[in-house]
């Protein structure tokens, strides 16, 4: 089975961390949700079957939340 990993980082508008965090912590193929201190308040590590995918999960799911004004996703690779 071919698996994507995708790392998103995650920016989000002060005050707003919490309830940015709890909305993306409910999305099924976030397996991991860290918040973060730095330029990137959160990262979140998305597990899906293909590219498409997880395209889908980045912009209609984790980008269509508001409060999130930049993501930055970086995929996953084996050696």
């Amino acid at each position: 089975m071919y698996v994507v990993v995708g790392f998103v980082l995650i920016k989000v508008v002060p005050g707003k961390e919490k309830e940015v965090y709890e909305k993306i912590a409910s999305i099924r193929e976030v397996e991991e949700l860290y918040p973060l201190f730095g330029e990137y308040d959160m990262i979140a590590k998305v597990v899906v079957k293909s590219i498409p995918e997880l395209s889908d999960i980045v912009v209609n799911g984790i980008r269509s939340i508001g409060g999130i004004v930049e993501t930055k996703t970086l995929m996953g690779a084996k050696f």
